[in-house]
């Protein structure tokens, strides 16, 4: 669908303007669609994200700060959403031995089933962009990384 058709308008200001808009758009329209997704399994994206960052360092511990530090969503509340997979025993808790004021986390066992089976509902959304071969993936990649170059 052409974006002036999805938000219903045809005014920009120039063509960087609607890219900008038009990236936004997309980035939410791929954000409800992974939500929808693995809602079924009572997850929300962000702590999809730090499952999956946890899998990373898996069976090693990580702290919360490690986590906040590589999540996706930088305005997200992590020790909240840690807070969150605890109480659905897909993560736990240890208190540090080295510094008493850190907290690490690792996954469960059933956190690695539940990050499991998200992925292989993403995955299937993923695949289902066909309408991107791989070099066009690539070079939106690079155009992406291009955009947010500083």
């Amino acid at each position: 669908m052409k974006l002036e058709e999805a938000i219903k308008s045809n005014k920009f200001t120039d063509e960087k303007q609607k890219a900008s808009v038009n990236v936004l758009y997309t980035a939410y329209w791929l954000k409800h669609r992974f939500s929808a997704a693995i809602k079924t399994d009572d997850l929300t994206l962000e702590q999809y994200n730090v499952l999956r960052i946890l899998k990373g360092k898996y069976p090693e511990q990580m702290c919360v700060k490690d986590i906040g530090s590589r999540i996706v969503e930088k305005s997200s509340n992590v020790p909240r959403i840690i807070d969150r997979l605890v109480i659905k025993k897909l993560a736990k808790r240890t208190p540090s031995t080295e510094d008493k004021r850190e907290t690490l986390v690792s996954l469960t066992d059933k956190g690695i089933e539940a990050l499991e089976r998200a992925t292989i509902l993403l995955d299937k959304i993923n695949n289902s962009l066909t309408c991107l071969t791989d070099s066009d993936a690539y070079l939106l990649n690079e155009l992406l990384e291009k955009l947010r170059k500083e």
